[in-house]
């Protein structure tokens, strides 16, 4: 295994529920009422979508509000990872990746570990340069196993309900969280801040054709046949834990590039009011990431833990 990279699961394409869209020049977030699942491949308009995505959408009036799906792990850290994550907008680099406790962070000497005091007490983070991201694994469908699609987001309800519901659905399945048969499901709420509009989050349910006894005794089925079958969902897990653990961080710059465009739009970008010009500000964000280096330095952490703690613009 190739060290410094994070072995992640397997990808056949994405679940989003906003879109790029361009205007006046330049390509923006959109937020969006709906799923949308993409392919990985993409082309000058967007991603392409991917077959499931028309699929699903029949008998949903048009408007895919809900995805019947299944988690690759037993362990709910696994299948949803979320952390504060930091990128230079420049290059989609990611700088610092942290839990509210430790980070990890990309100086000239390298990765270090170092203290995370969150991003309200981060100065590294001012202009909503660190946000809260998570991605989440899912299985649709009975062609690949092991295949998965994912949702990312940065938005606080979707990261907090997720996180919840994981947990309580390993607790109550007793540890059968990759055998229950569970449902994506978009929900919208209206705050102070959204000004009476709607914002859009994602949920996990169980199924909507079944109830929670149901479920349970789908789960247990399922589990059994497993194991007849030699299927050792424990070993998959630990499996998972190594690959996860072998990188430093876990998006490919392959992958980054989508995500700073997808939710750091070019409204949040520095001010040239307060930067004269990207390579001023460039200078800036590296004098502080030293200066943070400086300051707590530790030793370099050489097995890291899986952090936990971002993809739309409104919806959350």
């Amino acid at each position: 295994m190739l060290k410094g990279l994070a072995i992640t699961p397997p990808l056949l394409g994405r679940i989003s529920i906003g879109k790029i869209v361009e205007k006046n020049g330049k390509r923006l977030p959109e937020k969006d009422d709906q799923f949308t699942i993409t392919s990985q491949v993409q082309n000058r308009d967007g991603w392409l979508l991917h077959p499931l995505n028309e699929k699903l959408r029949n008998g949903q009036d048009g408007k895919l509000r809900s995805i019947p799906i299944r988690l690759l792990f037993n362990e709910p850290d696994l299948n949803f990872r979320a952390d504060y994550s930091l990128f230079d907008r420049s290059t989609g680099r990611p700088l610092c990746v942290g839990n509210g406790e430790t980070c990890k962070r990309l100086t000239k000497d390298g990765i270090q570990s170092l203290p995370c005091p969150t991003p309200d007490g981060c100065p590294l983070a001012q202009g909503h340069a660190c946000k809260p991201y998570g991605r989440l694994n899912v299985v649709i469908g009975d062609e690949d196993p092991l295949g998965s699609f994912v949702f990312r987001t940065t938005g606080f309800n979707s990261i907090r309900t997720l996180a919840a519901r994981l947990h309580y659905f390993q607790a109550i399945s007793s540890n059968r969280l990759a055998c229950l048969p569970l449902e994506l499901r978009l929900r919208g709420k209206s705050t102070r801040q959204s000004h009476g509009t709607p914002i859009f989050y994602v949920d996990l349910t169980i199924r909507s054709s079944m109830n929670m006894v149901e479920v349970l005794q789908a789960a247990n089925e399922l589990d059994a046949q497993r194991q007849a079958a030699g299927f050792d969902q424990a070993a998959l897990d630990e499996a998972a834990q190594r690959g996860f653990g072998n990188g430093a961080f876990e998006d490919s710059e392959e992958d980054v590039g989508a995500i700073v465009e997808e939710f750091y739009s070019a409204e949040e970008s520095p001010s040239p009011a307060t930067n004269t010009s990207q390579r001023s500000s460039k200078t800036s964000l590296a004098e502080k990431l030293e200066e943070q280096a400086q300051r707590y330095t530790l030793p370099i952490d050489t097995n890291p833990g899986h952090s936990h703690a971002p993809a739309q613009n409104k919806s959350q």
